[in-house]
């Protein structure tokens, strides 16, 4: 049966998204000075108190982990669907245009009546972003009749996500070949480790950064420990462990095998995303059967291409781009080994 919006029949559906999306705005001042601390390397943009700061370039962007996990898997070739729960606004309507506009289906996409959608707006300078965020508050909503895909993707939500994570949990227990990508935001990772431990114990795959690591295992100081961080991580329950570390790469293991990938030698314009570009290059490939080795390529190579432009989707790589993309990585020298 087709669905209510445009996108895929259920049976088509490979992946469901998880988790909030919102509407960014991203601005370039074009008047604005940087501050530094000497002693604590602090450093401030600053502006004129009570002016009126001239913008020289504005653009327009969906934001949010599950969103960009969508578009990211869309555009490697994965059939994928956006769950969220909007308010019921312009932004809301903005957001589910430009993922249909991306083919992401949008059946599972709720509206609630008289609500507010999220909102970021993202001053970019030298690189590097500040955001101011609006979170709205809300009850996310579990979808009637969601089908059972052979992936989700559960990542990033408000602070009321411990009754949907429960539906979640119950959802999975009850369809075990589901497999599941888990990404926590900062208010899970909040919660902490007991509040996650039914879901990391069916999670086929977690992405998380080093520090996020860190904190979920109490593994500290693991700065030439890899192996033994990514396997604290696996104790707690994952099948496979993706840690990134910035400008240091990015390791994964299946128990088996514990691998690492650098990073391609380019000049960040702007890295809104470079982690969900990461998590959706990987899991994209993974869907497709490709090994872990090239999984983390993919996701390598895809976080190196957003950063090469403003907002989290506009260098998110198609499939067709990938053979080019790896060309340039052997010419770099990158590629993965095992450590």
């Amino acid at each position: 049966m087709e669905n209510g919006r445009r996108g895929w029949k259920m049976s088509e559906i490979e992946l469901l998204s998880l988790g909030d999306a919102t509407l960014d705005v991203f601005i370039a001042p074009s008047e604005s000075e940087t501050l530094c601390q000497i002693d604590t390397k602090e450093c401030f943009i600053a502006f004129s108190y009570g002016e009126k700061i001239p913008v020289k370039s504005l653009e327009f962007s969906i934001g949010g982990n599950a969103a960009n996990n969508a578009i990211g898997t869309g555009r490697l070739g994965i059939n994928s669907s956006a769950v969220l729960t909007l308010g019921d606004d312009t932004i809301a309507r903005r957001i589910v245009e430009m993922l249909e506009t991306e083919t992401v289906d949008t059946s599972f996409v709720v509206q609630q009546p008289s609500t507010a959608s999220n909102y970021n707006t993202v001053v970019t300078y030298g690189g590097e972003r500040t955001i101011f965020t609006y979170k709205a508050p809300r009850s996310y909503e579990w979808p009637v009749k969601l089908p059972v895909a052979p992936w989700v993707y559960y990542t990033s939500m408000g602070d009321s996500f411990a009754p949907f994570q429960n539906h979640l949990v119950e959802w999975l227990v009850k369809n075990p070949g589901i497999k599941l990508g888990f990404n926590p935001g900062s208010r899970q990772l909040k919660a902490g480790v007991e509040a996650l431990n039914a879901v990391l114990k069916l999670t086929s795959i977690i992405f998380i950064n080093r520090e996020e690591a860190e904190g979920l295992t109490g593994f500290t100081a693991s700065s030439g420990r890899e192996k033994e961080l990514l396997q604290a991580v696996k104790n707690l329950g994952p099948k496979v462990c993706v840690v990134t570390d910035g400008g240091n790469g990015s390791y994964v293991t299946d128990g088996q095998k514990f691998l690492h990938a650098g990073i391609l030698p380019i000049d960040a314009y702007e890295r809104t995303g470079a982690g969900d570009a990461f998590g959706s290059g990987c899991l994209a490939a993974i869907i497709k059967g490709k090994s872990l080795e090239e999984a983390l390529l993919w996701g390598t190579l895809n976080s190196a291409s957003v950063i090469g432009y403003t907002g989290s989707q506009k260098g998110l790589l198609r499939e067709t781009d990938i053979p080019v993309w790896i060309e340039r990585a052997k010419s770099s020298g990158v590629g993965v080994k095992e450590i």
